[in-house]
């Protein structure tokens, strides 16, 4: 299962995405995440359901000095090796 997620709110410079890529390597999931230039925060999680819903309750609450306004998630097919952060874009 893969989900797209675009997270905003005050989600840069806070940990974001160190925090998910530490939880995504304890679930097991795989995917991406990045910093986007509009301020938001970007990635694509895949992995077994439940881990990805766990991923995805995560990041609605986000690293203790973020704050999360908005979490939209979009349904993906593809299948990924790993779980990395890319740069900004």
């Amino acid at each position: 299962m893969a989900k797209q997620l675009r997270i905003s709110g005050d989600v840069q410079g806070v940990g974001f995405r160190y925090s998910m890529q530490a939880e995504a390597e304890r679930l097991g999931v795989n995917g991406w995440v990045k910093n986007r230039r509009d301020g938001t925060v970007e990635a694509v999680v895949d992995g077994a359901p439940g881990a990805v819903a766990e991923i995805i309750a995560g990041a609605r609450q986000g690293p203790r000095a973020a704050r999360v306004n908005e979490v939209r998630v979009i349904e993906l097919e593809g299948h990924f090796e790993r779980f990395e952060q890319r740069p900004t874009e």
